[in-house]
């Protein structure tokens, strides 16, 4: 009967367990044995529970195997979702090189835009219309940009740019300034002076701008002095600098396919190739250098890559030539083209077979690579005259299949 007594008070002892003294039960080993499998532990506590009698116990220890059983469901996927993580940064680079890889695909040429008919020379109003092309005899002016200099200093542009998403677009010249407007803003609001949304100072007169058609941010030029230059315009500051040519440089060009490629051509006779690569990840200016070099016997006046590759382009040389070139092997040519009696002031391609030249004897000759057998093409397609163009690099602009040029009468001509 004492031995009954006993027990009895040790069996309401317990239950008079509040649940904070059940907490140092969470410490014992027993819910890690009984998730690791060791059944027997569990069935004997669950006996033991069960003789004490004690129901609010036994949901307790259940509440807690659920919680132990949730987090470390929530652990497990968290360390899969950490793996795919890790293997997509270990994989990044080989998924950068497939997707230019992919956008240096050559695409197939498109149908002719021209045919080889013969056009008359004696003016722009007198162009036989063939297939596909036709003179524009009337522009309509939608806006004029009307700058402002507290300092009178000279306001001639060489050279406009627009952005990727056409927003924006940039002007550059012997003010020795880049200055980026807002294109709406020029052509819905009427006012006595357009202010720039940034600008940017460079030490000498600026030649030439292209803005990186993929890189919204970034704009390359080129000034009298051969410095090329790398522009970030969210910060309106340079981080890139390139100073290996000799002379004036005249031309820079962004490759569509690849952002990270550039190139230029200047009096020197040198093209240079770069990579922006590094200047990007650093973050800080970079005396950058080229990637290549191509020689030539003239003063290059362009360069222009094709809009499907970075491994080709196009020079127009002060020797009256066009020159394309296989960057993979720059030592020759890869075709020549005859056809102007003067400098080739531009070059700008409409696909990846067909381009566009413009020269000072006041030309335009359209060009179809697909047609150049050997490594000399002596025929364009067709040759567009009547506006002049002598002494000045007038401009030349290709848009959806149009192309306009300047002349120096002061007028705009545009097929």
């Amino acid at each position: 009967m004492e031995q009954q007594m006993i027990l009895n008070k040790k069996g309401g002892s317990f239950l008079k367990l509040k649940r904070d003294e059940l907490s140092v039960f969470d410490k014992v080993d027993y819910p890690s044995q009984c998730l690791a499998g060791k059944g027997s532990a569990s069935l004997g506590l669950r006996k033991r529970i069960r003789q004490g009698h004690d129901p609010h116990c036994v949901e307790d220890w259940s509440e807690h195997l659920d919680e132990v059983q949730k987090s470390e469901t929530q652990r497990g996927n968290q360390e899969a979702i950490l793996s795919k993580g890790s293997r997509l940064m270990k994989n990044f680079k080989k998924l950068e090189s497939a997707y230019f890889s992919t956008r240096c695909k050559p695409s197939k040429p498109t149908e002719k835009m021209l045919t080889s008919s013969p056009i008359s020379s004696t003016g722009w109003g007198s162009l036989v219309i063939t297939e596909g092309v036709q003179l524009i005899t009337c522009l309509k002016v939608r806006a004029d940009l009307k700058q402002g200099d507290l300092l009178n200093s000279p306001n001639l542009v060489c050279s406009l740019s627009f952005d990727r998403d056409r927003e924006f677009f940039a002007t550059a010249g012997v003010n020795k300034k880049i200055k980026v407007f807002e294109c709406d803003m020029i052509l819905n609001e009427n006012r006595d002076i357009h202010y720039p949304v940034t600008e940017m100072a460079s030490q000498s007169k600026l030649s030439c701008i292209c803005w990186n058609g993929y890189i919204k941010n970034q704009i390359v030029s080129s000034d009298f002095e051969g410095v090329v230059q790398v522009w970030d315009v969210s910060r309106s500051q340079r981080f890139m600098e390139m100073k290996e040519h000799e002379k004036r440089v005249w031309s820079v060009d962004f490759s569509l396919a690849d952002p990270t490629k550039l190139a230029s051509g200047g009096d020197d006779g040198a093209v240079k190739l770069w990579n922006i690569n590094q200047a990007i990840l650093f973050l800080h200016l970079v005396d950058g250098g080229s990637i290549g070099t191509i020689k030539t016997k003239a003063n290059v006046c362009c360069v222009q890559f094709p809009p499907d590759s970075a491994r080709s382009l196009a020079i127009g040389s002060a020797d009256h030539k066009v020159y394309c070139y296989d960057l993979r092997n720059t030592r020759i040519p890869l075709a020549t083209l005859n056809g102007h009696s003067k400098t080739v002031s531009y070059v700008k391609f409409i696909n990846s077979t067909t381009l566009v030249s413009a020269s000072t004897d006041s030309s335009l000759k359209l060009w179809d690579l697909s047609t150049c057998t050997s490594r000399v093409l002596d025929s364009p397609l067709q040759t567009f005259t009547g506006h002049m163009n002598v002494k000045n690099f007038v401009g030349l602009s290709i848009s959806d299949g149009y192309i306009a040029t300047g002349s120096e009468t002061n007028e705009s001509d545009c097929l």
